[in-house]
């Protein structure tokens, strides 16, 4: 738990009406003051910041309207994942309702790879020819191919938020926040910067008297600004916050025919949340651009047919298994090689690669590795001679950074400090491995290799309710840079025996004195229970059985009362 200055909660809990378990969990989060208690728990769209500030924004502007003005084709270069596919569609929508030309072009993972790539740019060319090219969720480090557009007459308006290269590459407007990090920009990923560009084009358009810009509503594209924001995992605090409050609520009422059968297909309950976007629609969603091309998922936001939408949707609804049994497959061999070698002392950073591992998946399947070992993890799949990789990072370790020190062995590179990618030659693989743990060994202190449970209070257990759940729901949305609230209850004991449920998870009732309490503890139904007097790390929530609500404790972790 933080340690705010004394008496914060107890201020935010008078002056803004707060009970005492929510004034104290916003104290904990630094939020300090009423003023930043309203703009949390009450985010507002008159609260976004003026899309001006963003670097380059006014030649980013200046081009796209002299590509009205002209008539030219403006080509939407995206990329495969759900925040490359809908800020595609958001930019697409905007841009022909208001009067542009448009074309869009996804790259094929395996055929040409991530981003704005020579054979991408290419292939992308070929099939739309044009003098303007708009690269979204890409670019930032496409030096070459960029310079290899110019020298064909073709002007680059970069969009993105990965890390830069040095030197910058050579587009006629590159709109990155990390080129103004003394500015007070928010970490938007490219679905928030391209309603960020929207609202610079309405704004411009309406200053100058354009027809049809007066009254363009731009609320509409906050369903496809939610989906792209969690789903890229960006920090849900300050304007991203704002925009997936927002936007979750239009999700959840959307009048788009493409995202009503996606909903259909993964069954998801109203209403929609960062869960439902984090691990039912965002994963089918990822599915066409994680097996091979991500046209489908374009095509199905930005559809108006239900006919079509519906078998869009069950396309895509079959890739997300199909990619679910590949991904199982590299996992478990991916693990049982970790397994079998892994040194504590001596793998700061996990490397594995296989020529059959399939590129698409092994992002999530670095993922599932770090959640078991807690060390950075960097999977690589064969692409021919080169093998491509997706790697996540814990905290402590800048992994995209590590990686431009490793420029010299690797092919390629980019990407956020908690997540990178990388081509690499893999004969070249060990003298990385040993390169990036000899880096890792520098920086990471021994705290950062272990899990750590976070807690926003401590409470006793008869204080928990159903009503205290409700309330604990005014922080919303939960997810990265806002996780959901741990509490620490202590003093426990059984008050029936454990039950383990399908050899995978344990359902205890917990007492402290008073009248039990239903915990789960999923996904450990092997690791051993908690015995005699015990202290929970929990998050509280409302279950549900056989149309009887009841308070329910989900289990994060859990140590013998006394212990440090």
């Amino acid at each position: 738990m933080a340690n705010p200055p004394p008496g914060v909660a107890d201020r935010l809990r008078r002056e803004r009406g707060l009970t005492e378990l929510v004034a104290l969990c916003l104290a904990n989060r630094g939020i300090h003051t009423p003023e930043a208690a309203d703009a949390f728990l009450d985010p507002r769209l008159k609260s976004l910041s003026d899309p001006m500030i963003l670097p380059d924004i006014g030649p980013a502007l200046r081009r796209l309207f002299q590509a009205r003005e002209r008539n030219e084709t403006v080509v939407i270069f995206g990329d495969y994942d759900v925040d490359g596919v809908t800020s595609t569609a958001i930019l697409t929508e905007v841009l022909t309702a208001l009067g542009w030309r448009c074309a869009q072009y996804l790259p094929h993972r395996r055929e040409e790879g991530y981003g704005l790539t020579q054979a991408g740019v290419e292939n992308c060319l070929a099939r739309h020819p044009t003098t303007l090219l708009l690269a979204v969720d890409c670019g930032s480090t496409a030096v070459e191919p960029i310079a290899w557009l110019n020298s064909r007459g073709v002007d680059v308006l970069v969009l993105d938020h990965h890390q830069l290269s040095d030197p910058l590459p050579p587009a006629l407007a590159l709109v990155n926040p990390l080129r103004s990090p003394g500015a007070a920009i928010d970490p938007f990923c490219s679905a928030g910067l391209a309603f960020k560009l929207a609202h610079a084009l309405v704004k411009h358009g309406r200053e100058a008297g354009l027809p049809g810009f007066d009254t363009y509503n731009l609320k509409p594209l906050l369903d496809l600004v939610a989906l792209g924001t969690v789903a890229d995992l960006v920090p849900l605090v300050g304007e991203n916050r704002i925009l997936v409050h927002a936007g979750l609520e239009r999700l959840d009422g959307t009048s788009r025919v493409g995202l009503q059968a996606l909903k259909r297909v993964a069954r998801t309950r109203s209403p929609i949340g960062v869960y439902e976007v984090g691990f039912q629609l965002g994963p089918r969603l990822n599915a066409a651009g994680r097996l091979e091309t991500a046209e489908d998922a374009l095509r199905l936001l930005l559809c108006d047919r239900e006919p079509e939408a519906h078998s869009l949707a069950e396309v895509l609804d079959q890739q997300n298994r199909e990619r679910q049994e590949v991904e199982k497959r590299i996992a478990q061999e991916a693990g049982d090689r970790v397994r079998d070698r892994f040194d504590p002392d001596r793998d700061r950073v996990i490397v594995e690669g296989d020529a059959s591992w399939h590129i698409g998946v092994v992002g999530i399947v670095a993922s599932r590795v770090l959640r078991e070992f807690h060390r950075p993890t960097l999977i690589l799949g064969g692409d021919g001679t080169v093998w491509r990789g997706s790697g996540r990072s814990v905290s402590g370790f800048d992994l995209a950074g590590a990686l431009r020190e490793c420029s010299d062995l690797l092919e390629k590179h980019g990407g956020h400090a908690m997540a990178a990618g990388l081509s690499i030659d893999p004969a070249r693989l060990e003298e990385f491995r040993q390169r990036i743990n000899e880096l890792a060994r520098q920086r990471l202190l021994p705290e950062h290799l272990q899990p750590e449970v976070r807690i926003d209070a401590s409470v006793p257990l008869g204080a928990l309710s159903l009503p205290v759940v409700a309330d604990l729901r005014r922080m919303e949305p939960f997810g990265m840079g806002n996780p959901v609230v741990h509490l620490a209850v202590h003093g426990l004991t059984h008050a029936r025996t454990p039950q383990r449920l399908k050899d995978q998870h344990w359902k205890f009732w917990v007492t402290d004195g008073g009248p039990p309490v239903e915990t789960v503890w999923w996904g450990a139904g092997q690791r051993p229970v908690p015995e005699g007097r015990f202290d929970l790390a929990v998050i509280p929530e409302a279950g549900d059985y056989a149309g009887r609500r009841f308070l329910q404790l989900r289990l994060i972790d859990w140590k013998p009362s006394g212990t440090a």
